[in-house]
């Protein structure tokens, strides 16, 4: 698994930056079913965060069925884990990051009208 990217002056917290991260790796097959998560002290050691943050990542990830922890072999991604195929992690992280995008065009004073019109001249 590539190293997580911790964002420590984000408004998002830790704990919810760790489970959007893995949840993107899932969604696009970087992280495979089966496929085993560094453990909690790895990633805290790693990322020099608190122990407690990254478990409550890995708590909400094994809630979401996501993942699942095996007393005394280790964390894995889970094998009914959606994936790219079905698209609904995908569709549910491209949805936050346009409210995220719309959000920050009304901070700055854009009407709804005005960000669809400046999104209509984007090319991509």
């Amino acid at each position: 698994m590539k190293k997580l990217n911790i964002d420590f002056r984000s408004e998002i917290p830790i704990y919810q930056q760790i489970v959007d991260q893995i949840q993107y790796m899932i969604s696009t097959n970087e992280l495979k079913p089966g496929e085993q998560l560094p453990t909690v002290r790895a990633i805290a050691q790693e990322s020099r965060i608190n122990f407690n943050t990254v478990s409550r990542a890995y708590r909400i990830l094994d809630q979401a069925g996501l993942i699942s922890t095996q007393q005394g072999r280790g964390t894995y991604i889970s094998d009914n884990a959606p994936t790219e195929e079905n698209g609904s992690i995908r569709t549910e992280l491209m949805l936050d990051l346009i409210q995220e995008c719309l959000n920050k065009g009304k901070q700055l004073g854009y009407s709804k009208e005005q960000i669809l019109d400046l999104l209509g001249k984007i090319s991509f």
